[in-house]
């Protein structure tokens, strides 16, 4: 029972790179609802939000605002990673929801401040008057100010591991998991199996190249359609002489190899070059000599 009621009032914090991911998918959310807005103006006038844009994207983000921190007391990217925020003013250790003055302050320094950083410079552009260069300075330097506070909380943030931005600290908000964290079961069985896939692979990827898959073809076509029977004799020679045992084609410049088929010298010499152990594709001889072909062959012999 004391355990139980230990682990309703403990909080759990979240990692740093949590915090920081949950950042990074809100501006990611943040460019989508721009980006799907804009497109709906497409057909319009170029420049028909210019004017706008600034508070277009306050009206935007103020519809997201009512949805996320005021009702759900977490952004998109919390509410994804499982993470909301928690009142850290609160003296109690037991979560705490954040008060109404907290998510209005957040509205005002988030949506507000962003609003206000884009149009300043449009509201004193115009202006000439002394008094107006002197608030665009202090706004200037207001603006570098807070960008410095900014750093130095990032830093302490990257120390401490609490308050990722400095509206988190100046309204004492502070990201907490919504359920415990339960220990991860990780399975290696899909890994295995990944790894030894990848390295099958590689292994082929390695031995293929080192394979003639030419002459293991032909080796394994002598196989399959052996060749028996084929007299030594000039007339047998003389009748394979009408196609190249390569090409198929009438051989040109007929040569052989030791054997009783007949080659283009194009198509055996290219052959011989390419692989040092060349055979024959029909009858599977090794090369001995590459010697042309003594025998005389009539065209009319091509059509009988």
């Amino acid at each position: 029972m004391a355990s139980s009621i230990g682990s309703e009032k403990s909080v759990n914090p979240v990692l740093r790179i949590s915090q920081l991911d949950a950042l990074e998918l809100n501006k990611a959310l943040e460019q989508l609802v721009w980006s799907q807005f804009t497109s709906c103006f497409h057909g319009f006038k170029p420049g028909v939000l210019a004017h706008f844009e600034p508070e277009v994207k306050a009206f935007l983000w103020l519809v997201l605002w009512r949805f996320t921190i005021y009702s759900k007391n977490a952004t998109v990217g919390q509410a994804i990673l499982n993470i909301h925020y928690k009142n850290n003013l609160s003296q109690t250790e037991k979560y705490q929801p954040l008060s109404k003055h907290q998510k209005l302050w957040y509205l005002i320094f988030t949506v507000g401040g962003r609003w206000l950083e884009e149009r300043c410079y449009d509201l004193f552009s115009n202006r000439q008057l002394q008094s107006f260069c002197k608030i665009k300075s202090y706004i200037n330097f207001g603006a570098g100010l807070l960008k410095l506070c900014g750093l130095l909380n990032f830093l302490i943030f990257l120390q401490k591991g609490t308050f990722a931005t400095l509206t988190e600290r100046i309204l004492g908000i502070r990201s907490v998991f919504c359920k415990p964290q339960s220990v991860r079961q990780v399975g290696f069985e899909y890994m295995n199996r990944e790894l030894l896939w990848h390295g099958f692979a590689e292994f082929l990827i390695y031995l293929l190249p080192l394979i003639n898959v030419q002459k293991l073809k032909l080796k394994i076509s002598s196989w399959c359609l052996p060749i028996a029977g084929l007299p030594n004799s000039e007339n047998t020679l003389a009748a394979h002489c009408k196609e190249c045992s390569l090409c198929g084609e009438w051989p040109t410049m007929p040569h052989t190899i030791g054997c009783l088929h007949v080659f283009c010298y194009y198509c055996i010499k290219s052959n011989c070059l390419f692989d040092m152990y060349f055979t024959c594709p029909k009858c599977g001889s090794e090369v001995h000599s590459l010697q042309p072909l003594k025998y005389k062959i009539e065209m009319t012999e091509l059509h009988a």
